[in-house]
C-alpha cells in the first residue's frame, strides 16, 4: 500500500481502466489535499470523466491504488483481510461525496427544494423539518430560495445546475466532484454556475472539477491537471500548467480551445 498524507482526501497510483479492450486510464498518479481546488483538463476522450467516476465509486477500476480520505475505493479491511466492499459500505462511502454532472440529474417529479433534501432524507434519515430547513439555506445559498416549490421544467440550465450544485454539498461532504458543469449551459449562463463554484472555492471546500473553463482554472484552481491518453502528462500549479507549460501537448491543447 502506498504512504498517504494526512491532508490528502484523494490519492491514485497507477489507477488502471478499461471497457473491454478499451483502455480509458493507463496508470494514473493523482492527489487532491484538503480544501484544494483540483482542475482536471484535457481533450475529449482522454478519462477525465471515468476517473471522477472512479473517485465516486460509479465506475470500478482495474488496478492500481485508488483512496478517499481513509479508506481504500472498492475494498473494505475485515480483521487483517481486504474484501471486495460490500453494496451498503459503498453506498455510505458514496454519502460522503458529493457529485455535479454535466446534465444536473434533478429528479423532474421533485420541486427544487425536494430534490436538494431527498438524499438528507431516505440517506442521513434526517427529519422533513431539519431537512427543509438545511435545503432552503442552501437554496438561499444559491440564490433561488424564491423558487424552492418550482420543478426542474420551470427552471433556467443555469439555475437546474445551481439546485444541483446545493443538493451536492448538502450532507457536507469532504469533497465535490464536477464533471463538465457548464458543458450543457447556453453561454449566457455560465457565469453564474461559476460564481457559486467560485464562491465553494473561498471557502474552502475541496473539488475535483473536469471542466473546458480553462480561464476560470487559472483563477481559481490550486492545482491542475492535464490529462491525455488516459496519463496525467503535466501537473502543477495554474501558472505552471496554463501560463508557463512546459509540456508540449498541454500547449497544443490549451491554444486549440482558446
Amino acid at each position: 500500500m502506498q504512504d498517504k498524507h494526512q491532508d490528502d482526501i484523494v490519492s491514485m497510483k497507477g489507477l488502471t481502466k478499461s471497457f473491454g479492450a478499451h483502455h480509458v486510464l493507463k496508470g494514473v498518479d493523482l492527489t487532491v489535499r484538503r480544501a484544494e481546488a483540483s482542475f482536471i483538463i484535457g481533450p475529449s476522450g482522454s478519462g477525465k470523466s471515468t476517473l471522477l467516476r472512479c473517485v465516486n465509486s460509479l465506475e470500478s477500476y482495474n488496478d492500481g491504488e485508488l483512496w478517499v480520505e481513509d479508506y481504500l475505493v472498492g475494498a473494505e479491511k475485515r480483521g487483517e483481510q481486504w474484501y471486495e466492499a460490500r453494496q451498503r459500505v459503498t453506498a455510505a462511502r458514496r454519502a460522503r461525496i458529493g457529485m455535479v454532472f454535466q446534465r444536473f440529474n434533478l429528479f423532474p417529479n421533485m420541486t427544487a427544494l425536494e430534490n436538494v433534501t431527498a438524499g438528507l432524507r431516505m440517506v442521513l434519515k434526517q427529519s422533513r423539518r431539519e431537512a427543509d430547513d438545511r435545503g432552503r439555506e442552501l437554496l438561499d445559498r444559491v440564490g433561488l430560495l424564491d423558487r424552492a416549490g418550482a420543478y426542474p421544467a420551470q427552471l433556467s440550465g443555469g439555475q437546474q445546475q445551481r439546485v444541483a450544485i446545493a443538493r451536492a454539498i448538502a450532507a457536507r461532504p469532504s469533497i465535490i466532484l464536477f464533471d463538465e458543469p457548464t458543458s450543457a449551459l447556453d453561454p449566457e449562463l455560465v457565469g453564474e454556475v461559476l460564481a457559486v463554484m467560485r464562491d465553494l472555492v473561498r471557502e474552502g471546500m475541496t473539488m475535483m472539477v473536469v471542466t473546458h473553463e480553462i480561464q476560470f482554472a487559472e483563477e481559481v484552481g490550486d492545482t491542475v491537471h492535464f490529462i491525455d491518453g488516459g496519463r496525467v502528462a503535466e501537473s502543477g500549479t495554474p501558472a505552471e500548467v496554463i501560463r508557463a507549460s512546459r509540456h508540449a501537448r498541454t500547449s497544443e491543447f490549451l491554444a486549440r480551445i482558446r
